[in-house]
Parts: C-alpha cells; sequence; structure tokens
C-alpha cells in the first residue's frame, strides 16, 4: 500500500493515507493539527505505524484548524476505504476538539472499537473559525454546530461570547495567568450561561469496543476532567457496549501526549513548547513529563493488545 491524499471536490473527505510497512488489519482514524498531511499529522502517523497500524489522517480543510458545519458522514467514507484496504479492526483518536470529534465519530459508526480521546470536552463546542477575521486569530460560527449529521447541525454549547470579545476574553484570561492562550473562563462562563443539555451532550454510550479519556487537571483550554468525569458517570448510569478507562492526571496540560510522540514532532524543545505554551509547564516541567511518559507506557500497551 501507498500514501494516498483525498479531497472533498474529488473524495468527499479530506485527508492522507499512511500505510503501516506490514499488514496487521488495524486502522486509526487520526485528527491532528491544522492538516492532515502537516508535520503533526505526518509524526501521529508514523507513531502508529510504529505500532503496526495503518493511519488515516483527516482533518476539515487541507490547512485550516477550524471546525464548523463538518459533516460526520466524512468518517463513513474513510472507514470505507479503510475496510478496502483489508482494516479488520478500526479505532479513532483525537486531541482537544478532535478529541470531541474521535468521540463523536465512533457514537455514530459502531465499526471503531477503539476511541481514544485526548483532553476532550463532553458536549457538542460550537462552530468556530480561525480566517483572521477583525484581526482575531479566532472567531465562534454564528449560529453552527461543529458538525452536522444527514445536512443538520447537532445542538451544541453557544460561546458566552461573540466577536470580538470571544477572541478578547481569550487573551485576557491568557494574559491574567501566565499562557499564551487560556479559554477556560470562557467555557466556564459558556456552561453558567447555558448548562448543557442533554441533546447537547455526546452520547457516549453508544461507543462500542474500548474508550480512553485522557486529561489533566491543570488544562487552561477546559475543564476536561471535569468533562470526562461527567462521561463516566453517563457510562456508568446508561447502558452501553464498551469498556471505558479515565487517565486523569494532576500536571500534563491541554498536551497530554504520548512522551515519543510529542519527540518526534519537535525532535528539539518538546518540553520547551509545553513550557511556553502553558504556566503550568513552566511551573511542574518535571511532572508533565512523568504525566506524558506514563501516557506513551499505557497507550503503546493499549494498542499493542488491541
Amino acid at each position: 500500500m501507498k500514501k494516498r491524499v483525498f479531497r472533498i471536490g474529488s473524495d468527499g473527505f479530506n485527508g492522507a493515507w499512511y500505510p503501516a510497512s506490514k499488514d496487521s488489519g488495524r486502522g486509526m482514524i487520526l485528527m491532528l493539527g491544522d492538516s492532515a498531511e502537516d508535520r503533526m499529522a505526518a509524526m501521529g502517523a508514523k507513531w502508529l505505524n510504529r505500532q503496526g497500524i495503518h493511519v488515516m489522517a483527516m482533518s476539515p480543510e487541507k490547512k485550516d484548524y477550524g471546525h464548523h458545519s463538518y459533516p460526520l458522514e466524512r468518517f463513513g467514507m474513510a472507514i470505507a476505504f479503510m475496510k478496502e484496504q483489508g482494516c479488520q479492526k478500526l479505532g479513532v483518536i483525537g486531541a482537544s476538539t478532535t478529541g470531541m470529534m474521535a468521540l463523536l465519530s465512533a457514537s455514530y459508526y459502531p465499526e471503531l472499537t477503539l476511541t481514544v480521546a485526548i483532553s476532550p470536552p463532553d458536549f457538542v463546542m460550537e462552530g468556530f473559525y480561525q480566517d483572521g477575521l477583525d484581526g482575531m486569530r479566532e472567531r465562534p460560527g454564528d449560529g453552527e454546530s461543529t458538525v452536522t449529521w444527514g445536512g443538520k447541525p447537532l445542538p451544541y454549547l453557544p460561546y458566552a461570547y461573540r466577536r470580538p470579545e470571544y477572541w478578547q476574553k481569550i487573551e485576557e484570561a491568557a494574559r491574567a495567568g501566565g499562557d499564551k492562550i487560556a479559554s477556560r473562563p470562557m467555557f466556564d462562563e459558556s456552561e453558567r450561561r447555558h448548562p448543557v443539555r442533554e441533546e447537547e451532550r455526546i452520547r457516549v454510550e453508544n461507543i462500542r469496543g474500548k474508550i480512553v479519556f485522557i486529561g489533566a487537571e491543570d488544562d487552561v483550554l477546559w475543564d476536561t476532567c471535569k468533562y470526562i468525569r461527567r462521561m463516566e458517570e453517563r457510562l456508568i448510569r446508561l447502558p452501553h457496549d464498551s469498556a471505558f478507562e479515565a487517565w486523569l492526571y494532576r500536571h500534563g496540560t491541554h498536551f497530554v501526549f504520548p512522551e515519543s510522540l510529542l519527540k518526534m514532532i519537535l525532535p528539539v524543545g518538546s518540553g520547551l513548547l509545553v513550557s511556553m505554551m502553558f504556566r503550568a509547564g513552566k511551573e511542574h516541567p518535571e511532572e508533565c513529563q512523568k504525566t506524558r511518559i506514563d501516557i506513551d507506557r499505557r497507550l503503546k500497551k493499549l494498542l499493542a493488545e488491541w
């Protein structure tokens, strides 16, 4: 098998196929970075390839981290291709917003039997753009969900603020906490103004196989550990056909990646990036690294047993 690039116009979705050197019958959908072909996605694919797993990296566009009105049916198209390549076991992994996407896709496609969600929310987020409008790095979509199904937007938690206040509040929180980016106060305020409704929650009880939630208490993008605990409570309360684990850490920041993966993405200064981005990474570098090393060990073991 050879690497292949997919485009929305010709293939129905944007992605890149990274086959492992040996056929193992296992394939993972990976959503990392701004593009299915950037360094973050390519190294993520290479890391999974080393575990003997074929990879389909996916992204909303050729290069764009904004998420708005993304059709979940694109995952179905990727799954169909991966089955054609002989993948008998299929999984999905995502981080941050794409951690949400990983959970959502698995809740709609039972073929996905391993779901790894790094720093995820437990609800559908409102759509957002990163198009530089008003000179802001990011802005909320006006009445758009991050995702759609059957051409209709899924119900979502609306952000507390509109543009340009949305990005101004994020910058304000970052300055106050000594971080490069911090949106946790905004998400807390969003829930205060609009408590999450049942229809906005991710139906994790529909996911099959194995679910792994990963998060750190010192995450300043949002309170991911609170969200993960709510998903655990939901799974305990509702009938489900899955086994689930929550790997929660005191320190690790939003970047709770396997240590060896982070070093592949940034061979020099991987730990420095975390300390530059987040005050917790600067104040607790050893603890954050221990977290990443533990995740590395546990995730490799999990993938080997899958």
